[in-house]
């Protein structure tokens, strides 16, 4: 089967970066194994320059639909889909705003939301062109999405897929968890159509003689889970009993799913023919572990990275709380990354008048260099408890993460970023975008993982 992709959603490049193991900016110039026939990226929040747009163009270049257009930066919703080059493999970290760890659970809206209901451009994309197998990535909070009725979001998108005649995979990954550089928990769903070559060899070979009912099913399931599976082979986790295995039948309407369905889903598991197989799983993983002191930069930073003194503490160092219960702070002390990264108590009033307490307990101010960075958010370098900060290896002084350091938590090149082609002109991302586009971004390294399966599976196709 021909390695042919289309990707929608696709940011700076990620998915294509992973498929084709681009570790610089130079293996962009050699042929790809994996051929993009087209891709969408827009981004309705950037009037003036798209600049995720710009940045992927820069360094893939553009695709033609089949009308000869460029739509690859139009909205989504308002491109015919017939008109989209056929692929093979769909891939996409559909926009996960709704379901963000930046925004509290009872407060997101789900499929509900703005950005959550591009799910069904996906669906639609998958209804007219029939890929035979998807690749996607969302935020780990999806398969719990929404608060007020766990699991029914993700619920939908299983049905979608059922509807559409495809079983799925999914799998919660922590990226620090398999080595790689980041703790960031996200959600890949794997399907394949079910009248593919590959659909029947995992029936073959996750077949039991003698069972029948729920028994065969849990000893199937649990065969494609622990070793069969796509991401089984991936990603190996610990074997446990099959009786821990959770089943759920879903509904047959996705309007009754909408309106009563909810469930617990795990981190790990299989939708095949609108029955859901599901269970928490444990990593295996005894290799090296990249941490965040070796994707630093170790030579001259500039200035501007640096954070003053006056900025990085209010009062003696190692104090890392504030009671502001009997005497607020001054506006100064409390634009230090010391008051910001502290555990707090001051008072506060709700919108009705009630007045409480607020408290939240400190994060270490320097992310040392012997662990995985935190889980980045498009947030990063701004004055927020999120925002990393480091001691560079040169000087020892503190200071934000460059450009170059986010990409590289990330697994892109080197300068991935650094520069966007804009109306055919040559123009420097601003630092902040950059920062914005990696909070933004999924871990290369996982896809390219996820790689070597998908070219086994592909190449064993008619």
């Amino acid at each position: 089967m021909e390695k042919t992709v289309c990707e929608l959603f696709a940011g700076v490049g990620g998915f294509r970066c992973g498929l084709n193991s681009i570790k610089s900016i130079e293996d962009t110039e050699r042929p790809e194994k994996w051929k993009t026939v087209w891709f969408s990226q827009w981004e309705p929040a950037d009037k003036k320059i798209q600049w995720a747009h710009s940045c992927y163009v820069n360094r893939f270049g553009t695709c033609m639909d089949l009308q000869g257009q460029d739509t690859t930066n139009c909205d989504i919703n308002t491109v015919d889909k017939k008109t989209v080059p056929d692929h093979n493999l769909l891939v996409g970290g559909f926009p996960c705003q709704d379901y963000s760890v930046a925004s509290s659970l009872a407060t997101s809206k789900g499929l509900e939301g703005k950005k959550g209901v591009l799910w069904w451009d996906i669906r639609d994309m998958l209804e007219e062109k029939g890929a035979p197998f998807v690749l996607l990535e969302n935020v780990d909070r999806l398969i719990k999405s929404p608060a007020s009725q766990r699991g029914r979001d993700f619920a939908i998108i299983l049905a979608c897929f059922r509807d559409l005649g495809y079983t799925v995979e999914w799998r919660v990954i922590n990226a620090a968890e398999y080595g790689y550089q980041q703790r960031r928990r996200r959600t890949f769903i794997f399907a394949y159509r079910d009248d593919t070559a590959y659909a029947n060899r995992i029936v073959e070979a996750t077949a039991y003689n003698g069972m029948f009912g729920e028994e065969l099913h849990r000893k199937s399931m649990g065969k494609l889970l622990f070793s069969e599976g796509f991401f089984a082979k991936s990603f190996p986790i610990e074997i446990c009993d099959d009786k821990k295995i959770h089943m759920v039948k879903l509904p047959k309407s996705i309007g009754e799913l909408s309106r009563s369905f909810s469930f617990v889903f795990e981190n790990a598991g299989v939708m095949k023919d609108g029955m859901t197989y599901t269970l928490r799983t444990t990593p295996v993983y005894d290799g090296n572990q990249i941490t965040l002191g070796d994707i630093m930069e170790d030579g001259d930073v500039d200035r501007t990275f640096f954070i003053p003194k006056e900025r990085l503490y209010y009062t003696s160092p190692d104090r890392d709380h504030s009671d502001e219960t009997c005497e607020r702070l001054s506006d100064t002390e409390r634009k230090t990354w010391q008051y910001i990264k502290g555990a707090k108590k001051l008072p506060r009033k709700a919108k009705n008048g009630h007045e409480y307490i607020f408290s939240e307990g400190p994060i270490p101010m320097i992310d040392e260099y012997d662990k995985p960075a935190r889980t980045m958010l498009t947030s990063e370098g701004s004055f927020n408890r999120t925002t990393h900060i480091v001691r560079d290896k040169k000087t020892g002084e503190i200071r934000l993460l460059t450009p170059i350091e986010v990409e590289h938590i990330q697994g892109f090149p080197s300068d991935w970023t650094k520069e966007c082609l804009v109306d055919g002109e040559m123009v420097e991302m601003p630092v902040h975008k950059r920062r914005f586009m990696m909070g933004n971004a999924l871990v290369v390294n996982l896809v390219n993982q996820m790689e070597e399966q998908l070219s086994e599976i592909f190449e064993k196709e008619k």
